[in-house]
């Protein structure tokens, strides 16, 4: 069986929301073990999913991006890095703290800014003296084994090598204004298409992207399985239909 499916942007975070507190590891690490949230727009979703309750997801962004010149409307204040020690908010563990003492098979979690989803590379914006959370932490993923989940929307998916981006974004050219450097990550990418079948164990194949009226960069797909496993699909995707924007101003 086959049906058809646009998602929204926010839909789609949402959808890859609960498919991630799906995962047999996340539930394994909730409930033994260290899953590390880091801040970021799909992650603040993530975080409502893990939590079991909603909350004002601007206090979980630090870096964002939006049209030149809008003025937002934004928190002052931050909600604290979360951090799950056997399900649990670890209130004395940030990001960085929790990367040092994570043991092999701990998840943490980090989007992205662009996506190479065919060759699974994802690359991040990083600035700062640690060049961001991902510049902080990658040594001790590395060191420690960790699972490193990266929740990343179709929406970002870039049609240019990421590694050959960062190395122009690094080129010693003159730049007119601020050039952010870009950091290409290999991990456990994870969008829509890993999202349904996580819930539905149904296969999502791309066939569309962007939209009108509120359907700006959406992504269409084609649902293909079993009968059960598109129903299921159908309903997993009713259930995050009408999600609203992220920042709806």
């Amino acid at each position: 069986m086959k049906a058809q499916v646009t998602l929204t942007v926010s839909e789609s975070k949402r959808l890859i929301a609960k498919g991630v507190a799906a995962l047999d590891a996340v539930r394994a690490k909730m409930r033994h073990g260290i899953v590390m949230v880091s801040t970021g727009t799909t992650n603040a979703y993530i975080l409502e999913e893990l939590l079991g309750e909603r909350f004002d997801k601007r206090t979980y962004v630090t870096g964002r991006i939006t049209p030149t010149g809008k003025a937002l409307d934004w928190p002052k204040a931050n909600r604290p890095d979360a951090v799950f020690r056997d399900g649990q908010l670890a209130p004395d563990l940030d990001r960085f703290s929790a990367a040092r003492v994570m043991q092999p098979g701990d998840i943490f979690i980090k989007g992205a800014n662009a996506l190479n989803y065919e060759r699974r590379v994802a690359g991040i914006w990083v600035s700062g003296e640690r060049a961001g959370t991902i510049g902080g932490v990658l040594g001790y993923v590395i060191r420690n084994k960790l699972h490193l989940l990266v929740p990343v929307g179709l929406e970002k998916c870039v049609p240019y090598p990421i590694e050959a981006a960062a190395e122009a974004i690094a080129a010693e050219d003159e730049s007119l204004g601020e050039v952010v450097s870009l950091f290409p990550v290999h991990g456990h990418i994870f969008t829509e298409i890993e999202a349904l079948a996580a819930l539905a164990g149904v296969e999502a194949i791309p066939c569309g992207a962007g939209g009108i009226a509120g359907a700006e960069g959406s992504v269409s797909l084609l649902l293909r399985g079993s009968a059960e496993a598109v129903r299921a699909a159908m309903r997993a995707v009713e259930e995050v239909r009408g999600e609203p924007p992220f920042y709806p101003g």
